[in-house]
């Protein structure tokens, strides 16, 4: 069985915001949004979730639908953008974005982790899950794994609020 990653629902947040680690409410449209993600969403097998409240609450609604217990898994956290939390893309530094561009993998210079180590946790977090898992995730999680699975678009794949995403089966060792 291959994996589920399931993109949690459309937070609380003004658009253009960077936010990777900060904790946000979800948006109004919750409710609604939960309930089109069940519709199309296989049972899984387990549940496994990020520690940040906009992927807990979802795993844990969907957890208390196909009676299984939403397990919190920090390695399916958003990457840390340090100093860039919580700021509007357009209001980061120019000189910074431009870096970040010249070297996407290694890049750390705003004080939080580089794509390289979100990279690294992704493929420690996929190696431990067990397949038939639903991981209630977020985008950049999402692009990790699809890009160490050699799926979708890799890290240009752009996964919607509330898209599910199946992974093939891992590659035999």
């Amino acid at each position: 069985m291959a994996l589920t990653l399931l993109r949690h629902t459309k937070p609380d947040v003004a658009r253009g915001v960077c936010y990777g680690m900060t904790e946000l409410a979800l948006a109004a449209t919750f409710a609604e949004e939960a309930a089109a993600i069940v519709r199309d969403l296989p049972r899984p097998a387990r549940i496994l979730t990020s520690p940040l409240s906009r992927c807990r609450l979802l795993a844990e609604h969907l957890g208390a639908l196909f009676d299984l217990p939403a397990q919190v898994d920090p390695r399916w956290r958003e990457m840390d953008f340090g100093g860039w939390e919580g700021r509007a893309w357009d209001r980061i530094p120019r000189a910074g974005l431009d870096a970040w561009a010249e070297d996407f993998r290694n890049y750390s210079g705003h004080g939080g982790e580089s794509v390289a180590q979100l990279e690294a946790r992704i493929r420690e977090a996929l190696a431990a899950s067990p397949e038939g898992a639903l991981i209630v995730t977020h985008a950049g999680c999402i692009k990790a794994a699809c890009a160490i699975r050699d799926t979708r678009d890799g890290w240009d794949t752009k996964p919607a609020f509330g898209e599910a995403i199946r992974l093939p089966d891992a590659p035999a060792a």
